[in-house]
């Protein structure tokens, strides 16, 4: 059975236009255009779940369009003033609001152990933690969808050779099939961000379980690219590498030339040569 949020006691007044206004402190800047609203929605295939979580909703304008597939919604919003409009004009989602911090709060406690997509309209001061938050629960979540600062979308889809190849780059791909869908002018926001903005789709691969210590895999990828200009040999120091394994060609390279199978072999070889 769903438990019901703790509700909010008191009502917030609205601004003279019955708009919540925009917070700095919490990132928001809130998507104005109903057409980029509704191709967000239309990104998610609905398959492998029935049941959706939509990050930071903020006054709703992506929600309209995704209570009206056929899939139960929920949404988490930390933002109080957020929560009241919700329940306000939203009435039918006022049980399946979570007042709370996403990267704070287990949202199992609500959604329990089955799967579910996750998607939203992602705030750019914590949009690579949900990224992380989500690879946490990523045996529940078989598909991804939503709005990042362009840079960031097109760096989860990077592949190896490039500059902008990175920690999110590798971790992401290493579990997710992901596709940069399209670019978000600054001009449908309220108010205007000074960047462009990227929406992305992440399907879970089929197999997705590595074949190897996938704990170690994460503290590889996020050492070796902690020093993404020092050769492996130098930046995996730390992991205590025997003498006769540093001598492997693939220790000569820098992270940003190995691809996630690479790093998979790698994490094999510093695994075996640990044990």
């Amino acid at each position: 059975m769903t438990k019901k949020r703790n509700r909010t006691t008191a009502r917030f007044p609205f601004a003279g236009d019955g708009k919540v206004r925009p917070k700095k402190h919490l990132g928001q800047h809130f998507l104005n255009d109903e057409n980029i609203a509704e191709k967000i929605a239309d990104t998610l295939t609905l398959k492998g779940y029935d049941r959706l979580l939509e990050i930071g909703p903020g006054m709703g304008v992506l929600t309209k369009y995704l209570l009206k597939k056929d899939i139960s919604v929920y949404a988490v919003e930390i933002d109080r003033e957020s929560v009241a409009y919700l329940e306000t004009h939203y009435p039918e989602l006022s049980d399946r609001i979570i007042e709370k911090d996403f990267l704070k709060y287990d949202v199992r406690e609500v959604l329990g152990d089955g799967p579910f997509a996750i998607t939203g309209n992602f705030p750019y001061n914590i949009s690579s933690q949900i990224l992380f938050k989500m690879l946490d629960i990523r045996e529940q979540v078989p598909e991804f969808s939503g709005m990042f600062q362009k840079e960031v979308a097109e760096r989860v889809c990077e592949k190896e050779g490039s500059k902008a190849y990175g920690i999110l780059s590798v971790l992401v791909q290493a579990f997710y099939h992901a596709e940069y869908l399209f670019t978000v002018s600054e001009q449908v926001f309220t108010p205007p961000p000074k960047v462009k903005s990227g929406v992305l789709r992440l399907h879970r691969k089929e197999d997705f379980k590595l074949p190897c210590n996938e704990k170690l895999f994460f503290r590889v990828v996020k050492t070796a690219f902690g020093q993404r200009r020092k050769t492996l040999r130098n930046s995996l120091k730390i992991l205590g590498l025997s003498d006769i394994l540093k001598e492997d060609t693939i220790f000569g390279q820098r992270p940003e030339q190995l691809s996630v199978q690479d790093f998979v072999r790698l994490t094999q070889k510093i695994e075996h040569d640990t044990v």
